[in-house]
């Protein structure tokens, strides 16, 4: 699985890695069960996996609304990303 992983544009031709960097390898390490190093990886991970819970339910569940569900949850995810982010140039 981590052979078909996509590389990197941002690090690839700038150097520099990009707010989702760590993204799907912190996903494969969450399917194996290493929780604490995918969170390491890529701090957003689990705000990224209930962000994409909810858009799933909105899809599955008609009878429901998600859409402030859907919402709280990208700028909370969004906020992740961009301290993480922050604090991954600030120690370059």
């Amino acid at each position: 699985m981590e052979e078909y992983m996509l590389p990197c544009l941002s690090k690839k031709f700038f150097g520099m890695e990009c707010m989702g960097c760590g993204s799907q390898r912190a996903l494969v390490m969450v399917f194996k069960g290493d929780f604490l190093n995918a969170f390491h990886m890529f701090p957003a991970i689990y705000s990224t996996l209930i962000f994409f819970l909810f858009v799933a339910l909105h899809f599955i569940d008609k009878t429901r609304s998600y859409h402030k569900l859907i919402i709280y949850s990208a700028i909370i995810n969004a906020v992740i990303m961009v301290v993480a982010f922050l604090i991954k140039i600030s120690n370059y």
